[in-house]
């Protein structure tokens, strides 16, 4: 795919998606919700390499969070079953691809098999930087801050660190996503409009965008639309309309 004219906006660094309503997808197909789970497996192959050729060098999946172990035993298993498999067969493309994986979550506590795939194709695309696939897995934006402010409290106990003070940039240090930037976009769909515990403070400055498209459903042409509305935002950071229009002097 050709790259974008120097007029042309760029595409944002950072996208995350909350991908939502794979159940609903079942239901109203009269299938079991597992079914719909894996529609949503081919949707996140079949994203990923949309937002590659849309330049997308950041994307973030919210796939499975530290409130959904609540969900029935059944489903919970069988979308333990369903990330194993994605990982033994998406390994090789994204080496092809020259997408590195990442995790951000407690993933210490997903099943060993699971932990295993995961460690696999984390090591098998460390090295790639064109793009990053960041797997959100057993994750919770409230217990990421709780993880970090435990680390943080211990290095300050053993004087690898100081007090940060008011300074962010220190603290967030200490996040799942440390090396990662921000997202500049985060898109939920099924039309749910509540962002689910997720990058609570690395989205603090994201636009949004609510589609009512199901997950199994999304494709190119959503993330298409949704980038196209995240260019029409003025994102302005607590400045006004006049500063972030007049450049510096």
């Amino acid at each position: 795919m050709a790259a974008p004219s120097d007029s042309s906006p760029q595409p944002p660094t950072h996208v995350a998606i909350i991908m939502d309503g794979n159940g609903r997808w079942a239901k109203q197909r009269g299938m079991p919700r597992v079914e719909g789970h894996r529609r949503g497996v081919e949707t996140v192959r079949a994203i990923t390499a949309a937002a590659r050729e849309l330049g997308v060098r950041y994307l973030t999946l919210y796939a499975f969070s530290v409130e959904n172990w609540k969900r029935p035993a059944a489903e919970v298993g069988a979308l333990m079953s369903l990330l194993e498999f994605f990982l033994k067969r998406e390994t090789a493309g994204l080496v092809k691809n020259r997408v590195r994986l990442r995790t951000i979550g407690r993933t210490q506590d997903l099943p060993e098999v699971v932990r295993k795939q995961l460690d696999h194709a984390i090591a098998a695309t460390a090295q790639f930087t064109e793009q990053t696939l960041v797997l959100a897995l057993n994750y919770g934006a409230r217990t990421e801050v709780l993880d970090a402010a435990r680390a943080y409290a211990a290095d300050l106990a053993a004087g690898k660190t100081q007090p940060a003070g008011d300074d962010w940039s220190a603290f967030s240090r200490y996040l799942y996503t440390a090396d990662i930037p921000d997202p500049d976009l985060v898109i939920r769909t099924s039309g749910e409009t509540r962002i689910s515990n997720f990058l609570l403070m690395q989205a603090a400055y994201a636009e949004f965008v609510f589609t009512p498209t199901l997950w199994p459903d999304f494709t190119k042409a959503d993330l298409e639309a949704a980038i196209a509305d995240y260019h029409r935002r003025e994102r302005r950071f607590g400045l006004t309309s006049e500063q972030v229009s007049t450049p510096s002097a």
